[in-house]
């Protein structure tokens, strides 16, 4: 069967709407029918660029990672899962037989079918195939909209509660705050941060990231002309700490600091303002100048973080089911299946036609009920 309507790059800047086989269903797999799938900037740098680093798109490849739906299909040996159960889908299935995957760290896989990562497929489909137990079932209370945003927020658990080892009454910065630094706030925030500081460099960001998680914000200076990076991360986060009374040790100190930004001043910063013996968390461009001098006397934990691995899903439920973390106003564009194209050219410009902001686009599935 072929009626599988899907989002498909052919090439950079070339998308189109084709009909792709019905995957067939393995013992262990679900076949879920999508119904709401959000857009992640590196589907944008896909269709834009066409590679991500190693990650080369040389085929066609349906589009989609952050998605939810209801299952279809079940294989012979699912027992958790049924027909017409409603989940969020973790869109990595792994071999299962290397020794990242049975050290409990199977997002560094080397064999991973991550989907929308070339050469496979993603999830912008009527129907998506996954391994039964990566897909989570949904309580009452959340919605399919929300199972399409459990797949940033799982990075942001990943980040902060598995990764940072964030505990109750700690105190944590997160620089940039697109949807993945607010996540990672909002994170912090479920579970029970003394203080979340929210760094950007626009100001309608910081006014939004303030209402959403933060309890504090910070702007950083214009760079001054002929300043290098090195000095003007130096001067920054000298004045972040005046500003904000920021000390290195005691209970104005910073346990933990979240790059969500990529950006090499920030990275810099976040060096200079986390507390001696703290962690710092990210992933930032391939080349960056880095003091480590700050790393060695502090004995700071430096952390890349990539996906998001064993429980983050479970936790991302629970905090939204419990009602600590509310979705629903990270979400800001909603656009039909037949509008995909639209939904990216919002994302990729940062708002709509009518000059709205957008945090997250989330597209309905072909067959969806908006």
């Amino acid at each position: 069967m072929s009626d599988n309507p899907s989002f498909v790059l052919q090439s950079v800047e070339n998308v189109v709407y084709e009909q792709r086989p019905i995957p067939e269903l393995g013992a262990d797999d679900v076949l879920v029918a999508v119904k709401k799938t959000g857009i992640c900037g590196s589907d944008v740098h896909y269709l834009v660029h066409g590679r991500i680093g190693d990650f080369v798109v040389e085929k066609p490849m349906v589009l989609g990672h952050e998605s939810a739906g209801i299952v279809h299909q079940v294989g012979s040996n699912v027992k958790h899962l049924k027909e017409g159960d409603r989940v969020a889908m973790e869109p990595g299935a792994t071999c299962r037989k290397c020794d990242a995957c049975k050290a409990g760290r199977y997002n560094l896989c080397p064999d991973i079918i991550f989907a929308a990562t070339p050469p496979y497929d993603g999830t912008l489909g009527r129907y998506y195939k996954l391994p039964a137990d990566l897909a989570y079932a949904l309580p009452e209370n959340v919605t399919l909209e929300d199972g399409a945003m459990m797949e940033p927020l799982a990075v942001g658990v990943h980040s902060v509660s598995n990764l940072g080892g964030f505990r109750a009454n700690q105190s944590i910065a997160v620089f940039g705050c697109g949807p993945v630094g607010l996540l990672c706030m909002a994170v912090a925030k479920a579970l029970g941060a003394s203080r979340v500081i929210a760094v950007d460099i626009v100001e309608a960001r910081l006014d939004f990231a303030k209402q959403y998680a933060a309890t504090e914000t910070y702007l950083p200076p214009k760079m001054e002309e002929g300043e290098s990076r090195p000095d003007y991360s130096r001067r920054n986060a000298a004045l972040m700490k005046e500003k904000l009374g920021i000390s290195d040790r005691g209970s104005q100190s910073i346990d933990l600091v979240i790059d969500a930004s990529g950006a090499e001043v920030s990275i810099q910063t976040g060096f200079y303002i986390v507390k001696a013996g703290g962690t710092f968390v990210g992933m930032g461009n391939p080349n960056v100048t880095l003091n480590l001098g700050e790393l060695m006397t502090k004995e700071m934990n430096y952390k890349g973080s990539f996906r998001y691995g064993p429980g983050d899903y479970p936790l991302a439920i629970s905090l939204v089911a419990s009602g600590k973390i509310d979705l629903k106003p990270l979400v800001t564009h909603r656009f039909k299946f037949d509008d995909a194209i639209a939904a990216f050219k919002a994302t990729r410009t940062g708002k709509s036609e009518d000059g709205k902001g957008v945090i997250k686009a989330i597209i309905s599935g072909p067959d969806a009920e908006d």
